[in-house]
């Protein structure tokens, strides 16, 4: 009898699941066994396959802290909406998708499979009307799905969808906002910002009774379309009004640092402090809203009396071992700070802390790189500023950047000045050296190689230090005792290779180190070449056989150093706008006995230079000269009737005929005399417009007589100087033709 009873119950149970499981019956059992089976088993896994696609992306985004964040956190490839197809996908038709494509499906594409399942299983759509009430949240999570997976068009159907046949739902202005959050992605910003505003009943102060939680979502939902649109005012409205309540930290948070960048971008510095404070002290906020928090107030402090503060909370945070991702910028922006009240030094220390900082990003790298560029160009320290702007340059791999490119230009300017330094230095040396009696030669020479080898002998020494202390280190984690030096075999053998290289094969005896003991009776003819090879740096009469002592070959250097100083004060002078530089190096070519050439245009530079800083009695020597031993120039001319000589008469009377001249100079061959007659006209000629002919001829006429490197110093001159000129267009084509 029991077991009779037993079997009644699991029929009738088994009958129950039976009828229950149908879509086509309405009853309370039903609807309610399709939506707890909605609700709890596919919508659950749906749901939570969609959250591990979120977390995905909050991971996997990186944010650009130097430029103004997306309001969503989510980058979507360019030109990829996706339209609805019959079985084009999970979802699309509800067709379901092939094996093959099941395999390669993406998490949201799991999601959406979910989604559909929901809706293909347990839809309990009866003569138009729809009877399991969690189906619209399957049609919501579809639509979500299909708006991260980038098919945009599809999501909007199926947000639609949602909106006509579930006009009550407690999740409709939810699914409103995903819809216009789908429009605007799909360049409908207009519909999606009058759907929200008939969603919020905008009306100047009026906005409906909603939850915090959705105001805040539709007021981000409307700042996302005006950004689209490029409307920033409204787009601050809404953000400012998203970021009331802050229900939602992550979103809140982000919110708040946009409303601060936008401030900040229109140089309203107080409303983006107040905006970046408030963030700071937003507990709930993620860190890393924080952080940059901190870093955005002092960008955006406008009051010197606060900047003590700041420094002081910034090194605070440095302290924190918990920001050491974050040191690079910390430390950057600490000297912005000092830099700011003129403390230098410490701007620079903490500059190279912020280059020094481990996992430092290749961008702010470049920040830091170019305001120590910066700084050393502001003291006309050039040399070292082409260094830091060099280093921008490698870091940096947006070649496209307005910044970088500006960067670029000054560079390149500097590329120029430090060639012409470089010959000013190294000609000095070579010509002081050949000066000097074979005795004082031979004592310079043999100081400078005693330096040499101890500088050798220190390098190598640190080099097998470093191989002992490394060889230490990796007995100790193999549970071995170090031991003396020459009783490990890697470091005795990786010494023997490095004495070699530095000394060669050496007999064992006294003095070993002069350099006639340097070959050794065993040692091969191969052997002892390759051991002179080595050597030939220690070697003094290598040295003293390449001092020139033809009287040519140092009058030659001479006129090139003149040339280089020469072209050092123009570039000082009309390019950097450094009078006080360019004095110093016209001064000096005046003193070195120029070419007959130079001397007019030497004493017309000088003379405007002191004319600009205000040296009456020095403008007044440099203007007698030229009106003494030039009085028929042009030159003299401008400084007797400076109001008569307009740029008009210069150029009709003087410019065309003397481009003439030149150029017929420089096809009859006569380069060198042709790149003199320039030097001297350009300084002229007040229309700078007219130069860039000049400059490009005299480049050419020195691409005749001088060799490969100087006529591509002179080309890279017109290309930096004239880039935007057909001069400077032409020099680039010809030196890229050279380099190839």
């Amino acid at each position: 009898m029991k077991n009779y009873t037993q079997k009644i119950i699991v029929i009738l149970f088994l009958f129950v699941a039976a009828y229950s499981c149908s879509t086509k019956k309405d009853t309370v059992i039903n609807r309610n066994f399709h939506a707890l089976t909605t609700k709890y088993n596919v919508l659950f896994n749906g749901q939570e396959t969609f959250n591990k696609g979120i977390e995905e992306i909050n991971n996997g985004y990186k944010d650009d802290w130097f430029e103004r964040l997306p309001i969503e956190p989510i980058v979507f490839e360019e030109d990829k909406i996706v339209m609805a197809s019959f079985n084009s996908g999970p979802g699309a038709g509800f067709g379901g998708a092939s094996e093959e494509d099941k395999k390669e499906l993406t998490t949201f594409e799991r999601a959406e499979e979910k989604a559909v399942k929901a809706i293909q299983k347990h839809g309990m759509n009866i003569d138009g009307t729809e009877h399991n009430r969690q189906i619209d949240n399957a049609y919501l999570l579809l639509g979500k799905s299909r708006y991260f997976s980038q098919r945009f068009i599809p999501a909007i159907d199926a947000f639609n969808y949602v909106i006509q046949n579930y006009p009550q739902a407690d999740l409709i202005a939810e699914t409103k906002i995903w819809r216009a959050k789908a429009n605007t992605r799909n360049d409908n910003e207009e519909t999606a910002i009058e759907s929200m505003k008939l969603l919020l009943v905008v009306r100047d102060t009026l906005e409906a009774n909603l939850p915090d939680e959705i105001k805040e979502q539709a007021h981000t939902a409307l700042a996302m379309a005006y950004v689209k649109s490029d409307s920033m005012q409204n787009a601050k409205k809404h953000l400012q009004l998203a970021t009331r309540t802050l229900k939602n930290r992550e979103q809140g948070a982000r919110n708040l640092f946009i409303l601060g960048q936008m401030y900040s971008d229109e140089n309203k510095k107080d409303s983006a402090f107040y905006v970046f404070n408030k963030l700071a002290n937003f507990k709930k906020a993620p860190y890393k809203y924080k952080i940059h928090a901190n870093i955005e107030l002092a960008k955006n402090n406008s009051k010197d009396s606060l900047s003590t503060t700041l420094i002081e909370r910034l090194q605070k945070l440095i302290k924190d071992r918990d920001n050491r991702p974050f040191l690079d910028e910390l430390y950057y922006q600490t000297a912005v700070l000092h830099q700011k009240n003129d403390s230098i030094k410490l701007a620079v220390s903490n500059y190279n802390n912020s280059l020094r900082a481990k996992n430092g990003g290749d961008k702010q790298k470049t920040f830091t790189y170019e305001k120590l560029g910066d700084l050393y160009f502001k003291d006309s320290e050039y040399q070292y500023a082409s260094a830091y702007y060099d280093s921008v340059l490698q870091v940096s791999k947006d070649s496209l950047d307005i910044r970088i490119r500006r960067i670029k230009r000054k560079h390149k300017n500097l590329a120029s000045l430090i060639k012409f330094e470089e010959i000013v230095t190294i000609n000095d040396s070579i010509v002081q050296l050949a000066t000097l009696s074979k005795d004082d030669q031979k004592l310079y020479f043999e100081s400078f190689i005693e330096k040499l080898k101890k500088t050798d002998e220190e390098a190598a020494q640190l080099r097998l230090n470093q191989m002992a202390f490394g060889n230490a280190a990796a007995n100790l984690q193999t549970g071995k005792r170090g031991g003396w030096y020459f009783y490990n075999n890697q470091s005795l053998s990786f010494g023997k290779t490095e004495f070699k290289k530095v000394w060669g094969n050496r007999r064992l005896e006294d003095n070993w180190r002069w350099s006639e003991k340097a070959g050794n009776g065993e040692i091969s003819t191969k052997d002892a070449a390759q051991v002179n090879t080595v050597n030939v740096r220690y070697d003094l009469e290598t040295y003293l056989n390449t001092i020139p002592t033809k009287t040519e070959t140092i009058d030659s250097l001479k006129v090139g150093r003149n040339q280089a100083l020469y072209e050092l004060g123009l570039i000082y002078k009309e390019q950097f706008k450094n009078q006080n530089l360019a004095k110093t190096r016209l001064e000096r070519l005046a003193t070195l006995n120029p070419k007959e050439a130079l001397i007019l245009p030497i004493n017309w530079h000088l003379y405007q230079i002191y004319v600009n800083l205000g040296d009456a009695e020095k403008s007044e020597k440099h203007k007698n000269v030229i009106l003494t031993e030039y009085p028929d120039t042009k030159f003299a001319q401008i400084i007797l009737n400076p109001n008569e000589i307009t740029s008009e008469e210069v150029a009709i009377n003087e410019v065309e005929n003397e481009y003439k001249k030149i150029y017929y100079l420089y096809k009859e061959g006569k380069y060198e005399e042709a790149v003199l007659k320039i030097n001297a006209f350009v300084a002229t000629v007040p229309d700078g417009n007219l130069i860039p002919k000049f400059e490009l001829l005299k480049a050419y006429a020195i691409g005749k007589y001088k060799d490969k490197e100087a006529y591509k110093i002179a080309l890279d001159f017109v290309a930096v100087s004239y880039g935007n000129t057909e001069e400077g267009k032409k020099a680039k084509e010809i030196l890229t033709l050279i380099e190839k």
